[in-house]
């Protein structure tokens, strides 16, 4: 058996499957955002979200079935690309972790400007190396450097370590937006150039890769087979592409979780950051796309779960909405836009709340059919069909409305969950996912 472990931007997930790729158990828990913690917070003294994390895989591991426990051979971790935190010689956060939409890099704009090429994907204010810039530029930097190494780990990386024991790691899925080249499988010379910043950068390996096997004392603990490899991991994102069943060129994966993402397989590799395009490599294909800051929290944060059921159900989805939003919580967008400030619109806000949210919802499609032209326009493979992860696949109104406007075939994927495809990475491999979970 085999255990994929999702950790989004709400909670984490665990699932097990079979040899033969069919899911076998799931639980779930959610996140709080920690006391004193806000996301964005400039306090460094607390390491609140580490500890949701580590509490989180506890609770999981902890909910496995003894049976299952016991006949795991192997478990690979995803987390939300770009949200890193940094540790010492023994992996202790010596930082608030910096989540994936942080954009305080924004002030190392400069410095990046300096060192990166024009144009390269570090340039984005969330990026992982814009945020280890801004730890530099912290007057505490100084201070941990005296205490030993720090290492930089993404959240994927920390929490395979707390199961592998083996630090510095990373997969060359969380690796690209801190500046590793994923095309000649290396570090680019300009950045190993930053005697500063180069000791804290993890070896990078492949996804799916084993790194050792679990430490007998949280094999013990949990009661899990102590020969159960532990596999590097990979993005969540990435996860929910490799649980969807897209294996051809043209077809498109969106996951509409707190954020909207989207990922096209192409065979040419596509990077602007102009545009927040990036490409992941994927086998002898490449995921092309980007994240925009729209989605499901700025849902959350007008409608709770059953209202959005309750209004969507009273929508006709082959009538357009007349309302143009751009919706994000608050200033910035990635992708199709990149521009670390753009601001919110959400008015005019209409009395009738199905109105409101039919506005919501087809201006969310239209900044997902904006990114999928945009890919075209660039260079990609066109796009043919999309399937659909996250939440947001559940709401049937949210999918005929988006297949209006995509003008492609837009279904469910026949596995949403990123856990499911993290649990296949664990039991093929990279390599073989043209063939695995299907």
């Amino acid at each position: 058996m085999f255990l994929g472990l999702d950790f989004g931007t709400s909670g984490a997930r665990a699932m097990v499957i079979g040899a033969d790729a069919t899911p076998l158990f799931s639980h779930e828990v959610s996140f709080r955002s920690p006391v004193g913690s806000p996301v964005g917070s400039p306090d460094l003294t607390q390491v609140g979200w580490a500890q949701q994390w580590r509490s989180a895989l506890h609770t999981l591991l902890e909910g496995l079935p003894v049976a299952v426990a016991q006949g795991l051979a192997a478990i690979a971790i995803n987390g939300t690309s770009a949200t890193v935190l940094l540790c010492n010689d023994q992996g202790q956060p010596v930082t608030e972790p910096l989540l994936y939409s942080d954009d305080r890099g924004q002030t190392m704009a400069a410095t990046l400007a300096a060192i990166a090429p024009p144009g390269h994907r570090v340039h984005s204010s969330t990026s992982s190396l814009a945020k280890l810039l801004w730890w530099q530029a912290q007057p505490q930097w100084q201070d941990w450097r005296q205490r030993g190494s720090l290492h930089l780990l993404h959240q994927a990386d920390w929490l395979g370590f707390l199961l592998h024991g083996q630090l510095g790691f990373t997969d060359y899925h969380n690796a690209l937006k801190l500046g590793y080249d994923v095309e000649t499988l290396a570090y680019p010379p300009w950045l190993l150039a930053q005697a500063a910043l180069a000791p804290c950068l993890p070896q990078v390996v492949t996804p799916g890769q084993t790194l050792g096997v679990i430490q007998a004392s949280v094999a013990d603990r949990y009661h899990i087979n102590p020969q159960t490899r532990i596999c590097a991991g990979t993005t969540d994102s990435i996860a929910a592409f490799l649980a969807s069943g897209a294996r051809k060129p043209g077809q498109g994966v969106t996951s509409l979780g707190s954020t909207l993402v989207i990922k096209l397989l192409s065979r040419v590799p596509l990077e602007d950051n102009h545009w927040g395009i990036y490409s992941h490599r994927l086998g002898d294909r490449w995921l092309v796309g980007g994240a925009s800051n729209t989605g499901g929290a700025v849902l959350q944060q007008f409608f709770g779960r059953e209202d959005l059921t309750r209004l969507s159900a009273a929508i006709d989805p082959r009538q357009p909405s007349p309302l143009d939003y751009y919706p994000l919580l608050r200033s910035g967008e990635r992708f199709p836009i990149n521009d670390p400030h753009l601001p919110p619109r959400l008015s005019p806000r209409p009395g009738d709340p199905v109105a409101f949210l039919h506005g919501l919802l087809e201006s969310m499609a239209r900044i997902e059919s904006q990114g999928y032209a945009l890919l075209g326009e660039r260079g990609a493979d066109p796009l043919t069909q999309v399937y659909t992860a996250g939440g947001g696949a559940q709401n049937s109104t949210w999918t005929a409305i988006r297949q209006r406007l995509l003008g492609v075939p837009v279904a469910r994927s026949p596995h949403t969950d990123a856990a499911y495809g993290t649990a296949c990475l664990a039991r093929s491999g990279l390599g073989s996912y043209m063939s695995s979970c299907e």
